[in-house]
């Protein structure tokens, strides 16, 4: 699987970037057919909470999943669109059986 990590209005940290990378692996070993994954991790308004947006589009063969989430955090924004995601290729998987 193909990961791409894209930082707007700051630069990402290494750990930030292990941890997606982490929970990425683990998403990409239950959904083999995931083909590529775009994170985008900007900083909305710096003087505000509730300041951090991230976004994941997934490509799997015949279409793409998106998911955007704005929280404290960009790792509680990561692990929540992760899981959106993966509820998203649920719901896709039942549809298609």
């Amino acid at each position: 699987m193909e990961l791409k990590i894209q930082a707007l209005h700051f630069d990402a940290t290494e750990k930030l970037q292990a941890f997606v990378e982490k929970k990425m692996q683990r998403f990409a070993r239950r959904n083999a057919e995931v083909s590529k994954a775009e994170f985008t991790l900007r900083v909305v308004k710096p003087e505000t909470s509730l300041n951090k947006k991230v976004s994941l589009n997934v490509f799997v063969p015949g279409d793409t999943l998106h998911a955007e989430k704005t929280c404290d955090t960009f790792e509680e924004g990561v692990a929540q669109v992760v899981e959106a995601v993966e509820r998203a290729l649920e719901k896709r998987k039942e549809k298609h059986r």
